[in-house]
């Protein structure tokens, strides 16, 4: 069994369980999980875990994403993107550039964000896509997300493109419906492009057609990432031999058990020879490191 990420350059048409779906057959393994939701109709970066390495994935969903979207000034419809159906129209567009610039910015910085009804997000216990399908509307609680920057890329009125990096959970055609109500003329989202996901780049993504090309060929496992890699991020430590047993077991250990100097945030521990254990936190009121992830 394949343990790590690889991270798959989904294209249009599919739902990210589609892509999740083919990859078991494709690579003949059951263990396997996406980190992220993409609407069928948008593309780019979602990193797929395998293996022990679906244990990452909350880790990785946490992670701040960063897109490229095209939007559609002048209309409105009932999915706020341009495959739903057209509720208003206006060919006569008063908005300047300079209002435009102003009306993007002011979304900088934390936003709460009221989730579409054509969403996977789930109200007692039915997924409200389904009940937009059957002509409900119910009343969705804003959710606190977070804009880190939005840059507009072109203005060729009435589309807009603009790269935005923000927080999970964030719908950006919502973002682009919001823009369009405050302005006072609509807008829907055209397209959407994922080009990272945390560390996870375009450059790093294959497609599923690659990705089954690469099994033929037998370089499959050139395109994995290992856990260890994907959590680079966090110091190296490793435990004392006295620690091994503690460790095997995935117990706290207390700092004389740790061949660490730096006591703050997260670390991978290894075991005394160096073998990877997990991700432990350093809890200062108990004074000892605590597991977060063991693999």
């Amino acid at each position: 069994m394949m343990d790590g990420v690889i991270v798959i350059r989904k294209e249009k048409g599919f739902t990210s369980h589609d892509v999740v779906a083919k990859l078991r057959g494709i690579l003949h393994m059951k263990k396997i999980g996406h980190t992220g939701t993409l609407d069928p109709d948008a593309e780019g970066v979602l990193p797929v875990a395998l293996g022990k390495a679906t244990r990452l994935v909350d880790m990785i969903t946490d992670k701040e994403k960063t897109y490229e979207a095209v939007m559609r000034l002048g209309v409105i419809t009932d999915t706020q993107d341009m495959s739903g159906t057209v509720l208003s129209q206006t060919t006569e567009l008063s908005v300047t550039e300079e209002e435009l610039c102003t009306v993007v910015s002011s979304f900088v910085g934390d936003y709460m964000q009221v989730p579409p009804m054509y969403s996977a997000l789930k109200v007692n216990g039915k997924k409200l896509y389904e009940l937009a399908r059957e002509g409900k509307t119910v009343e969705r609680k804003p959710r606190p997300v977070h804009f880190y920057e939005i840059e507009i890329l072109d203005i060729s009125f009435p589309l807009v493109r603009f790269r935005v990096t923000c927080s999970k959970g964030t719908y950006i055609r919502t973002l682009c419906h919001d823009i369009g109500e405050k302005l006072g003329c609509g807008a829907a989202m055209e397209s959407l492009l994922r080009t990272k996901v945390g560390r996870f780049t375009l450059d790093d993504a294959i497609t599923l057609a690659q990705t089954e090309e690469a099994v033929k060929k037998g370089t499959i496992e050139s395109k994995i990432l290992g856990i260890e890699e994907i959590l680079a991020e966090y110091p190296r430590v490793c435990c004392t031999k006295e620690g091994d047993r503690l460790l095997a077991n995935g117990n706290p250990l207390v700092q004389a058990l740790v061949d660490a100097q730096e006591k703050k945030g997260w670390i991978r521990m290894c075991s005394s020879e160096g073998s990877f254990a997990g991700v432990y936190q350093w809890d200062e009121k108990r004074n000892r490191y605590f597991p977060v992830k063991m693999f």
